[in-house]
């Protein structure tokens, strides 16, 4: 199967991607998180803060902070018993065991790791893993890595302005032990859902951040001691206390560099760690697009320009004013929740549906390699079925976020033809009043950036959709994402091949029941 062929089913024909006998090895699953041995460790302080809801002063960090800050981004948070079936004659229940995190993630599988480049006055300064596990940083490598890690992003960062740089990878086992090939499509939502819930308590705890899509991957790869055929960096985001300087073109300092020469500056390091599963079977299309997608020299490096808005049209529906929502993110992160068949209608107000779109959409705008600064026009948008709306008539909207209006794209009732197109019962539509879906370009990408491309829209489909939940849980709503669902019938409904997008992910959101589980805080 080419590459090509392999990403367009992918997305449109799902049943292609996989082996229709494929058997999950349920006995044999990896662990969750990555688990270093026979490395120096940094405990973090257990004493973490309860709330965040004003945002703190930029200052510069200590390790306490750095602890506090990497724990709301990807730590352990809550521990559930959620019972599945009940036996009667023998008194005897089904119970699934899980450890939460605040982002969610596809299966509770959590694929990606947290690696950070710190330099600070109480650690020294290195390149660390974040053991998630224990919290707790692990030392891969001690020293100052600001040239390094400034050439591999084309010299487009001041790293001597940086405290710190997380780094998110990918480990392609840990969900392809259970969904095979469709993992590739996880694993970028995934790090796209992690990285918005980075830039989220970055913002609380006062630190200036953005994110670098682009890079040298074997030369960061490298740094972090990765094996490319089991993991590798998607992402790379320096944090300082104020805005660093992004510079708009490649290499305006120190010429083009190559990540061959890179990697030949450092000593390979080969670090023992502990995954669990004692039968890794061969992943070879995660490989080969992670192969495809490398960038190995700062000449390939690209921006792109904005495209007209083409989804202006139909007729208008202006939503109600509405400020930016003040909350807790602490609060609202403990909150957010998945229901699943926990759903119950409700009628949702203008007002709901303004906060919860604007939020979402407001809170999206960051900084990025892609636009060269501050973003500007999205390169994904909102749609949503709508149904039981105050004002709204039941129908298929896009919103306009520009003139915070809907715009009218398919009225009626649409919850039949969308449970239809549902590969699983696990959620009722017919119990949502908001069906939303993430939607960006049809060719993903691929003509400016190429196979790396698809994995980058999926990134930010990701960071919009853990907006949507963040802002869902602030007004008292729950949201499910979901990646089962027909894609080419949602792309009808919306009358998208005109406009040459589609849809990316699904995330019903509404009023939900609480679910009969036991849940108890991971923190002191």
């Amino acid at each position: 199967m080419s590459l090509e062929t392999f990403l367009y089913n992918l997305h449109f024909d799902i049943d292609k991607v996989s082996p229709p006998d494929w058997e999950v090895d349920w006995e044999d699953a990896p662990l969750a998180y990555k688990l270093y041995r026979g490395l120096p460790v940094v405990p973090f302080s257990l004493d973490v803060p309860l709330t965040l809801e004003e945002w703190e002063t930029p200052s510069k960090p200590d390790l306490r902070r750095i602890g506090h800050f990497l724990w709301y981004v990807f730590g352990l948070s809550q521990y559930s018993q959620t019972v599945l079936t009940m036996d009667s004659s023998e008194q005897k229940a089904d119970l699934m065991q899980s450890f939460r995190r605040f982002a969610p993630s596809g299966g509770a599988l959590y694929p990606n790791e947290l690696y950070v480049y710190l330099k600070m006055e109480d650690l020294p300064a290195g390149m660390y893993h974040y053991d998630v596990a224990h919290h707790r940083l692990v030392l891969l490598r001690e020293g100052n890595f600001d040239s390094y890690i400034a050439r591999a992003l084309g010299n487009r960062c001041d790293m001597s302005a940086c405290f710190g740089t997380v780094f998110v990878s990918t480990m392609f086992w840990k969900n392809f032990y259970k969904y095979n090939n469709f993992s590739y499509r996880l694993q970028g939502l995934d790090a796209g859902v992690l990285i918005g819930q980075l830039l989220e308590v970055a913002k609380r705890f006062g630190f200036a951040s953005g994110v670098y899509f682009q890079f040298l991957d074997r030369a960061i790869n490298h740094l972090l001691g990765l094996s490319e055929q089991e993991e590798s960096a998607y992402a790379v985001i320096p944090l300082s206390v104020e805005p660093t300087i992004w510079f708009l073109n490649v290499n305006d300092i120190g010429g083009f560099v190559s990540a061959a020469e890179l990697c030949r500056e450092l000593t390979t390091i080969q670090c023992n760690h502990y995954v669990r599963s004692r039968r890794v079977k061969e992943y070879s299309m995660l490989t080969k697009m992670n192969e495809a997608s490398m960038l190995e020299s700062t000449r390939s490096f690209r921006q792109i320009h904005d495209k007209e808005n083409m989804n202006s049209e139909g007729q208008g529906i202006d939503l109600p004013p509405t400020k930016r929502l003040s909350y807790d993110l602490a609060a609202v992160c403990r909150k957010r929740h998945s229901p699943d068949k926990d759903f119950v209608m409700g009628k949702v107000s203008q007002q709901q549906l303004a906060n919860l779109l604007q939020e979402a959409t407001a809170s999206f705008s960051y900084r990025n390699d892609l636009d060269g600064g501050d973003k500007h026009e999205s390169r994904v948008s909102l749609y949503g079925c709508f149904y039981n709306t105050e004002g709204i008539q039941d129908g298929a909207y896009h919103y306009d976020s520009v003139a915070h209006a809907l715009r009218q794209v398919h009225l009626g009732d649409h919850r039949l033809q969308l449970q239809y197109g549902m590969s699983a019962d696990n959620v009722n539509l017919f119990q949502v009043p908001l069906c939303i879906h993430v939607a960006g370009d049809k060719d993903h990408l691929q003509t400016e950036l190429g196979h790396r491309g698809y994995r980058i829209q999926q990134m930010e489909a990701g960071m919009l959709v853990q907006r949507l939940l963040l802002a869902a849980s602030a007004i008292g709503m729950g949201g499910h994402p979901l990646l089962g669902y027909d894609t080419n019938l949602c792309d009808e409904i919306y009358k998208m091949d005109s406009q040459g997008t589609t849809s990316l992910i699904q995330i019903p959101i509404g009023p939900y029941r609480q679910r009969p589980w036991l849940m108890g805080s991971l923190h002191s």
